[in-house]
């Protein structure tokens, strides 16, 4: 069972101590509705459902120092396989594959620059069920200083062909997997993300108003981060929630690559 295909990115979901804040926010900024996992072993993890399809997730962190952040899976059929090639390709197996109940297996890694990111291999959950329309996921990009090193460990551990995209005067990079560009890659730029800030992982959602989004998750407590402007595949904003966790919307001008 998957929604989409092995390599690409079908998932994501916000670790924080606010749960309760998250639960309130996110539903008032996207339209979403919540619904909580009964098991008491989830700790009140909450998958937030767009018209009754699952988009995104919420649930308390891992560890009880961690910051609040957004989390990128992607799909795989073997979570044991892709360990042993992050391992090989320098990078760092943070959770080693575990089984979610029925739901599926998971595991946590970061890249040799850190950036942390996840893997989904789908049992009885999918990931997201809709994508690219307002209120759900649309993008995902990594943040690094070091994108040479990134071309090299991503096309390692999933396959991707990293390919230079135009987008003003900043270095993008899109990552291929057959005919599709499934995510992007790009510098840290200005003074909100200093050239020594660590890499991260980014979640787009997609919004049918950029400036009207970020506007109304300031009045629900978030912080804009980086004000909406223009790229050529749309309008773009970053934003905080109220507890801090990074994420960003776009209102799409074209298709998603």
């Amino acid at each position: 069972m998957a929604s989409v295909p092995p390599g690409t990115p079908c998932w994501a979901d916000l670790a924080t101590p606010g749960l309760d804040a998250a639960r309130r926010f996110y539903p008032e900024l996207f339209g979403w509705t919540g619904r909580v996992d009964p098991e008491p072993e989830a700790g009140g993890y909450t998958v937030f459902q767009l018209d009754g399809q699952a988009v995104a997730g919420v649930g308390p962190p891992a560890v009880p120092d961690q910051v609040p952040i957004w989390s990128t899976y992607v799909a795989t059929d073997d979570a044991g396989l892709v360990a042993g090639r992050v391992e090989r390709a320098g990078g760092q197996v943070v959770v080693p594959p575990f089984e979610v109940f029925d739901r599926g297996r998971m595991a946590v890694f970061s890249d040799p620059a850190g950036a942390a990111f996840s893997v989904w291999q789908p049992m009885a959950f999918a990931g997201a069920e809709v994508f690219d329309v307002p209120g759900a996921m649309s993008w995902t990009e990594l943040v690094t200083p070091d994108p040479d090193g990134a071309r090299v460990f991503y096309e390692l551990v999933f396959g991707w062909q990293p390919e230079e995209e135009p987008m003003g005067q900043v270095a993008y990079t899109g990552w291929r997997l057959g005919d599709r560009v499934v995510a992007g890659m790009m510098p840290p730029l200005g003074d909100e993300f200093p050239a020594d800030s660590p890499a991260y992982w980014t979640v787009y959602f997609s919004v049918a108003d950029t400036d009207v989004t970020a506007a109304r998750a300031a009045e629900l407590g978030g912080t804009i981060l980086v004000p909406p402007r223009d790229i050529p595949a749309g309008r773009i904003a970053a934003l905080r929630d109220p507890t801090g966790a990074l994420f960003s919307l776009i209102s799409l001008t074209s298709p998603t690559p």
